[in-house]
């Protein structure tokens, strides 16, 4: 997000820089709107899909895959941006922050509320913390992200689907 102008913008579009200046009136203002349409396009490849799979761990499942398709398959220049604008923004107070945080305090939600989904039919254990589940859900996206975009490890992928499958036996064991 930090690379974004909107001389850049206007440039890559053929713009002028002065009309591209009038609709977003900022490059923070251009920086949210980027990030909110980047949260419509996640919402339509990844959560969408996700809602159409029956309810409980098949819809667990669904969202998870429907992510590590999102980040593998690059969707975005630069892998999942959410993942990227975070580094670039866990620091820096600003109208471009609090969109990130909504939009991932958003997923987080909708992480748990799948999983407590799978709680009231039967697929994960009662007593699972589902804030945890989708914490640690969230946990292994992110070393997904990193194993395969910085570290370039072939087995990144296969290494988060044992780790989300140990996550999901984990919610249907009963704790000791």
């Amino acid at each position: 997000l930090q690379g974004l102008s909107i001389g850049g913008l206007a440039e890559e579009l053929g713009l002028s820089k002065s009309g591209l200046f009038a609709h977003f009136k900022s490059k923070t203002e251009l920086q949210v709107q980027v990030l909110e349409a980047a949260t419509v396009v996640f919402t339509e490849r990844v959560v969408r899909p996700a809602l159409g799979r029956a309810r409980g761990e098949p819809r667990v499942r669904a969202l998870f895959d429907g992510w590590l398709t999102w980040d593998r398959d690059k969707v975005l220049e630069g892998g999942c941006i959410f993942v990227a604008a975070a580094a670039e923004l866990d620091d820096a107070p600003g109208p471009a922050r609090d969109t990130l945080v909504q939009s991932q305090r958003d997923w987080l939600d909708c992480l748990a509320q799948a999983a407590r989904i799978a709680v009231t039919e039967g697929h994960f254990r009662e007593a699972l913390d589902v804030e945890q589940f989708a914490h640690d859900q969230y946990a292994v996206m992110l070393g997904f992200h990193h194993a395969q975009r910085l570290m370039r490890d072939p087995q990144a992928e296969a290494r988060a689907r044992r780790a989300f499958e140990a996550l999901v036996t984990a919610a249907r064991t009963p704790a000791s």
